[in-house]
């Protein structure tokens, strides 16, 4: 699969508001792709749609080369796993039984947790370095490390493309780096496909291959990180003004407000 999914000239409007307007984007595989915008742009709206939360009213998804609407939910669900912004259930659960949820999909309500669905599971807690805390419970973790436990469900899951809305919102900026190195590590290292929906255009820049910015419920920019931050694409994106520092011994363009 050269791609997880496409978009083709994607609507969506609740009553009378128009939440996006022809919406056209590729999200090729293997990359983390950034979703950015200011407040109201329809970052997360276009990634419930991605997720199956909501339906558009216009244009059509594929995953996979096929349309969303022919997957049924358990193939879709063992493919792509989705992680709201706010979670704010499972802090009464150890980590491990937090994490062997994401093993859902495969066995069902009735199924028997197998062999394999605890190698899974053992497997997700090694690659989100959060297995020391196994037995503690979610409530009693940091901002960090629950994000960790939350994303290492996703990874238990089996996903090959992972959803992501704002997993950094409320973290200081040490957390923040953290979780978003753990989210670029699994798909360089693990073949997954990240989409991720952020607010901080630098984190974005620094921790993804593409960026998709909207505005309006409108595509404005889409490219790697060096085209989409240039002064002018930045005011096009946030409406004010921006400059931009580049160089040699810079990994990657750091946007700044003038």
């Amino acid at each position: 699969m050269t791609e997880t999914f496409r978009v083709e000239k994607i609507g969506m409007s609740i009553g009378d508001s128009e939440i996006l307007s022809d919406v056209s984007l590729e999200f090729p595989a293997g990359e983390v792709v950034a979703l950015v915008g200011h407040n109201g742009s329809g970052k997360s709206s276009l990634l419930k749609l991605l997720a199956r939360q909501a339906t558009p009213s216009a244009g059509s998804i594929s995953y996979g080369g096929q349309d969303l609407r022919h997957y049924d939910d358990r193939t879709f669900a063992r493919s792509v796993a989705y992680l709201p912004q706010d979670v704010n259930s499972g802090s009464d659960m150890t980590i491990r039984e937090l994490v062997a949820c994401g093993r859902y999909p495969w066995h069902g309500a009735l199924g028997r947790f197998s062999k394999t669905d605890q190698e899974k599971v053992d497997e997700a807690l090694r690659a989100t370095h959060i297995e020391r805390f196994a037995d503690r419970f979610v409530g009693t973790l940091s901002g960090g490390e629950r994000q960790r436990a939350w994303i290492a469900m996703l990874v238990a899951q089996d996903a090959r493309c992972l959803l992501l809305d704002e997993p950094t919102a409320a973290l200081d900026v040490a957390h923040q780096i953290e979780v978003l190195s753990l989210v670029r590590r699994l798909a360089h290292e693990g073949g997954r496909s990240v989409i991720i929906v952020l607010h901080d255009i630098n984190m974005a820049a620094r921790f993804c291959d593409r960026i998709h910015a909207l505005k309006g419920g409108r595509v404005v920019a889409s490219g790697a990180p060096a085209q989409v931050l240039s002064a002018k694409t930045l005011h096009d994106i946030y409406g004010i003004d921006m400059n931009v520092i580049s160089g040699p011994d810079l990994p990657h363009p750091i946007a700044y407000v003038c």
